[in-house]
């Protein structure tokens, strides 16, 4: 067992369970063995060896003052830090492990985006669960119960956690697991399960926030104050020293805003695209803010749209203030601009980690409170929202705050607190008196060697001073014969000599001491002020969040400014109705085609139809988009809008596959739906971007067909369904609040313009080839798809090339029969069967019914192929045949249809 620090630093790691321990050793933070090794492959340190006990143990470190850079480097690649600091004792120091950084307690972050620890709690085998969710970097503290898993993971999802911690339920729980991996880019911790035990959960809960707090805001859910409790154990156990910033414990309800699950907050692009960009995002689109805090509050408001009328009115009341008040508006956002992240200083002073510029970012920031209000004053923003939002917090106690900073900063106090300069003359007498008698010693030392000079005729006389030497005088060789019986010297150089006298020995004995004293006072001075900030941490964040609404206003307000957007009208009704309305993202990189909707009680389920690459997707998610918008209090992109509240917005768009977890493309589809079918209500917005496409035809109407009817009759939500299952566009004509539009076309000559607009009434083609012709497929693929789709069209059979003619030596052309449900060939027996057969029933289940061979399509010597045809048919397939004769396709539902033909196709099944 090795000894000395490799010993130490080794028993240390042994007892923490982080990943990585940084223990610090006179000015360095070392790190040796196995974590040396580690650090340096993830930071490009340099490794070095220490021996011990016959032993040579890897080494690295980095200087004292740089630890934070490297920690959270560290910490944002998902390891948990230990940080061991040294403290003196009789016999010389020691070390203690004071802190464990880990990616939810990281209080140096290197973005603007909120940073959260969730620690999630199982109820019962099946929910409710509880949720805490808490931002060290803001004292922001959350927490919640949720029904079932689709809630819970919808929130992880909006809230996206640094780090979870899973109670001891859910720690073997591969479900819950495998889709916080999936979801979620934060790590996964493992904590004591007895702080989630609820006697103790409910303990912390009531020491931090006080005894009544829990009973006021309404957290009276056992699981979610099981996860409450842990969050609070978790932070204080790490050592972030930011308990105190945590001062407002807020509960909240799925009631209480708009349920959006991970899939549709994906598909939607609220945040981040498909690809996983910022860019290109609804929140990209809108965010003008010039705060970090404003563009916290702005992301949430869009994650967490709301339900309650009330607020979103007041919203919409402060857009229009400031949409229509331009000069104020931008009076406001420039002062604004000047504004520091009061939420984080907050937690940066309870933790004891905020230096001098942080305090003079306080300052700063708190005097802006009189310059926000008078750049509304005397505009008609004085007697909207607006002036309320600045109003709410205490403005006496923020400019005494102010006003002591103020008095005690200097104007630009130095980075660190030991390097002296913290504070105005003034301040402290002792402090000022301390300053006048070192600026006093140092002033006699810098005219030293001018004195020396004058006095002993001297030259090439300098005074200077270093680590080794201290204060010295040095005096060229060509002189230092000269200099008087007092130097003595200590030092020779190349083309001098060093010097020191008895005063010049005392004086440097005084100047030390001078500056010991300044130094131990300046830091307890500064300790006392920011503790009295720290006292003062609900302010701070009371001033930080009023700043934050304010910006998040004026950003919406100058995107509605700025690209004609409109207030919607908000209703209890199942209403919406959107004239000339737009994508609020690709409005901004194209020539956008306005569309009109309306959806009502009477029409609340839209069948859309039309060509591929039509705008289909787009006009639904501008719809999804408008409704959110709405209900996050903005201004939407639109001539007008009617707005019904909604409890909900659900999208399946399209599909990936998901071969890792064991689902195909399919499955995740019907995934999705299910979702969809079981928490969509009648005060939901659905959407539906195709489904049942990833099965075979019969199977994929089957589904969407039932799918349509539960949503009309059982779930009754505002639905709009894009689809190229043409059939379905007669459900119009059987379920009362279903309505066709579709995506118009102009076709002439054989060349197709999508036209972007939207009308009324269903269209029975997809123009599918015409698409892939758009997307470069090479000419003659596009033209033999032309050929195959004109033969689909006329109910015949498809010629299915084997190659080149058989004069090249390639397969010749084979006749077969295409089965539309299977999505293949019926084989070259079957092929050859049909032919002789001259065509007899086909096996397909699609739509179209039964293709046959025809001796217009089978090639040469087909013209014989039905002679004698009828005497070869068996008396089942003749009955097939005479039934399929007496068909009236164009008076017989789809749904019977289709139950026919599956009853033909199995006859003739059982007839092979």
């Amino acid at each position: 067992m090795p000894t000395g620090i490799v010993g130490e630093f080794l028993e240390l790691k042994e007892s923490t369970d982080a990943d990585v321990l940084a223990m610090q050793c006179g000015d360095f933070y070392e790190f040796f063995a196995d974590d040396a090794e580690l650090v340096a492959d993830e930071l490009d340190l340099t490794v070095s060896q220490k021996s011990s006990h016959g032993s040579s143990y890897p080494m690295a470190g980095v200087p004292l003052s740089e630890l934070t850079p490297y920690l959270k480097a560290l910490v944002e690649r998902g390891y948990r830090v230990a940080v061991a600091d040294q403290y003196e004792t009789e016999d010389g120091h020691a070390r203690e492990i004071t802190r464990v950084v880990t990616p939810g307690t990281l209080l140096e972050t290197s973005d603007d985006d909120a940073r959260y620890l969730a620690t999630v709690v199982r109820g019962d085998d099946d929910g409710p669960y509880g949720v805490a969710f808490a931002d060290v970097t803001t004292g922001r503290f959350l927490a919640a119960e949720l029904a079932d898993r689709g809630d819970l993971r919808a929130e992880l999802y909006r809230f996206d956690p640094a780090e979870v911690l899973p109670g001891p339920d859910l720690r073997n729980d591969d479900a819950f697991l495998g889709a916080v991996r999936e979801d979620l880019a934060g790590s996964v911790s493992v904590f004591d399960a007895e702080a989630f035990a609820p006697g103790r959960a409910a303990h912390a809960v009531r020491e931090q926030f006080g005894a009544e707090t829990a009973d006021s805001v309404g957290l009276d859910s056992d699981p979610a104050t099981r996860a409450a409790g842990a969050a609070l154990a978790y932070v204080a156990e790490t050592g972030a020293g930011v308990l105190a910033s945590m001062t407002r414990l807020t509960t909240y309800a799925a009631s209480d805003h708009v349920e959006l699950d991970a899939t549709t907050q994906r598909n939607l692009e609220i945040t981040e695209t498909m690809r996983g960009d910022a860019d290109g995002t609804l929140f990209d689109a809108v965010d003008h803010t010039v705060t970090a805090a404003g563009g916290r509050l702005l992301r949430e408001w869009l994650t967490r749209p709301k339900r309650d009328r009330d607020e979103l009115d007041r919203r919409l009341d402060s857009v229009a203030s400031l949409a229509s008040a331009a000069l104020a508006r931008d009076r406001l956002r420039e002062t604004l601009g000047d504004a520091a992240d009061l939420e984080r200083l907050a937690a940066r002073t309870t933790s004891g980690s905020a230096g001098a510029r942080e305090l003079s970012s306080v300052r700063d920031t708190l005097a802006l409170l009189p310059a926000l209000a008078e750049a509304i004053e005397g505009t008609p923003l004085a007697e909207s929202p607006v002036a309320e939002v600045l109003r709410r917090p205490d403005r006496d106690r923020a400019r005494d705050l102010h006003d002591e900073l103020a008095a005690a900063l200097a104007e630009d106090p130095p980075k660190t607190k030991t390097e002296g300069g913290l504070f105005r003359t003034g301040y402290d007498d002792e402090l000022d008196e301390l300053i006048e008698r070192h600026e006093a010693a140092l002033e006699w030392l810098d005219t030293l060697a001018e004195r020396e000079k004058r006095d002993h005729g001297l030259s090439h006389v300098t005074v200077d001073r270093n680590k080794t030497d201290g204060y010295y005088i040095q005096v060229g060789k060509s002189v230092a014969d000269e200099v008087p019986e007092r130097y003595r010297e200590i030092k020779t150089l190349k083309n001098s000599k060093r010097f020191v006298t008895d005063e010049l020995e005392e004086r440097e004995r005084e100047v030390l001491r001078l500056e010991a004293a300044r130094g131990e006072l300046e830091y307890e001075l500064f300790e006392e002020l920011r503790e009295r900030v720290a006292e003062a941490a609900t302010l701070l964040q009371n001033v930080g969040r009023a700043i934050a609404e304010v910006d998040a206003l004026a950003s919406l307000a100058t995107h509605a400014a700025g690209n004609d957007w409109t207030r919607p009208t908000l209703t209890e009704s199942r209403t919406l109705s959107i004239e000339a309305g737009r994508h609020p993202v690709v409005e901004r990189t194209t020539d956008f085609v306005p569309n009109d909707l309306e959806l009502d009680a009477e029409r609340g389920f839209l069948i859309v139809t039309g060509p591929n690459m039509s705008g289909k997707s787009t006009y639904m998610r501008q719809a999804a988009l408008i409704q959110l918008l709405a209900q996050a209090g903005s201004f939407v992109p639109a001539r007008s809008a009617e707005v019904g509240l909604v409890d909900g917005i659900y999208t399946r768009v399209g599909a990936l596959d998901e071969l890792a977890q064991g689902r195909s493309t399919f499955m995740v589809e019907m995934q999705e739906l299910s979702n969809i079918l079981h928490s969509a209500t009648a005060d939901s917005l659905v959407i539906l971007d195709e489904v049942g496409r990833g099965t075979a035809t019969y199977d994929g109407i089957s589904i969407a067909w039932a799918a349509t009817e539960y949503l009309h009759n059982e779930v009754r939500a505002r639905t709009l369904f894009a689809t190229h299952y043409h059939e379905l566009t007669t459900l119009a004509d059987h379920l009362p609040r279903v309505a066709n539009v579709h995506v118009a076309v102009d076709e002439r000559d054989g060349d197709v313009t999508f036209l972007r607009t939207v009308r009324d009434g269903p269209t029975n083609r997809s123009y599918g080839v015409h698409v892939a012709d758009l997307a470069g497929v090479p000419e003659p693929v596009v033209d033999r798809a032309d050929r195959v789709l004109d033969r689909l069209r006329e109910e015949k059979a498809i010629e299915a090339k084997g190659g080149s003619n058989g004069g090249d030596g390639g397969s010749p052309t084979t006749q077969a029969v295409f089965d539309l449900s299977t999505g293949s060939f019926a084989g070259n027996d079957r092929g050859e069967e049909a032919s002789r057969n001259g065509g007899g029933a086909a096996r397909g289940d699609g739509p179209a019914g039964a293709t046959a061979a025809t001796a217009e399509d089978a090639g040469p010597g087909a013209e014989n192929a039905g002679t004698d045809a009828g005497t070869e048919l068996d008396p089942e397939a003749r009955a097939v045949i005479e039934e399929l004769a007496d068909v009236d396709v164009a008076a017989t539902a789809p749904v019977e249809l289709l139950s026919r033909v599956q009853e033909w196709q199995e006859r003739l099944d059982g007839n092979d």
